[in-house]
């Protein structure tokens, strides 16, 4: 049985994995709209031909742009969604949920800075979107990592429960 202070210092290592990965993709994400909003006003930037391009788009509504007249009830559903996000990080020891959730964690309150700080004002803002691959909507490095997150929660749920493994503490 572990002792105390292997317990902590097993906490303090998952917390400082999880605030580093938060960190990590709030301030890629930051700068990378920064960039996109200042590098991109001109017009899109071709990556690989009109396939993967750079173009600015301002998203007021949700995933795939739906829901755009309740900016501000997404804006406090995302709120409660990163609440609930950090209740879920602080139950969990096992590593690749804490790796999954912290993405997530990071990629949602990437946009929910820009739902309470960007124009048009707070609670308003719109999320900034510049990466167009193909027929897909736009989307930020805080989408990709939300949806990393997602994939990887969905893909070690399944991979436990087919192996009869419990995931590790």
């Amino acid at each position: 049985m572990p002792s105390a202070a292997a317990d902590r210092q097993g906490l303090r290592h998952r917390r400082l994995l999880v605030v580093g990965i938060v960190v990590a993709v709030v301030a890629l994400d930051q700068a990378t709209k920064a960039w996109a909003t200042s590098g991109l006003r001109d017009g899109p930037v071709s990556v690989i031909g009109s396939t993967v391009e750079f173009q600015l788009a301002r998203n007021t509504g949700s995933a795939f742009s739906l829901f755009q007249t309740v900016t501000p009830l997404l804006a406090v559903l995302a709120v409660v969604l990163v609440a609930v996000l950090v209740r879920a990080l602080d139950r969990t020891g096992d590593r690749v949920v804490l790796v999954a959730l912290a993405l997530v964690l990071g990629g949602a309150l990437g946009n929910v800075a820009d739902r309470l700080f960007r124009s048009p004002g707070f609670l308003h803002g719109a999320v900034v979107d510049f990466v167009k691959v193909g027929g897909w909507p736009t989307f930020n490095v805080a989408d990709s990592a939300i949806t990393i997150g997602a994939v990887l929660l969905v893909g070690w749920s399944l991979l436990s429960s087919r192996s009869g493994v419990a995931p590790d503490r």
